[in-house]
């Protein structure tokens, strides 16, 4: 009984780290690690648009990366999300439209990296 706090706070904690963060569209899974994953998303996104792609890491070892349309910027700028699967191994990928766009040919170019 005396460890029962302890668990309760610790299946809270696991929940709400399981969630996508708000904002963000779940687009789906790769079993690829999350560094390839983003940058098969920004190749496609510079070779559709012949611009200039940003990329951001937001977890260390390239482990979270967030892709920006091409003429988004960070922080607010729509993006593919790319961080680790809750499973273990692979990448979960989500799309976060941000404040001027971004829009269903930038989730359709992330399903090829998938």
């Amino acid at each position: 009984m005396k460890y029962l706090p302890l668990v309760a706070l610790t299946v809270a904690v696991s929940a709400c780290a399981a969630q996508a963060p708000a904002g963000v569209q779940s687009v789906g899974q790769s079993q690829q690690p999350p560094r390839a994953v983003a940058r098969c998303i920004a190749q496609k996104w510079a070779d559709s648009s012949q611009q200039q792609v940003v990329s951001q890491n937001t977890l260390a070892n390239d482990q979270g990366i967030d892709v920006y349309v091409p003429g988004q910027q960070p922080p607010n700028g729509a993006a593919a999300v790319v961080r680790p699967s809750y499973t273990g191994q692979g990448t979960r990928v989500g799309f976060r439209a941000g404040g001027a766009g971004g829009g269903s040919d930038a989730v359709g170019a992330i399903g090829g990296c998938l």
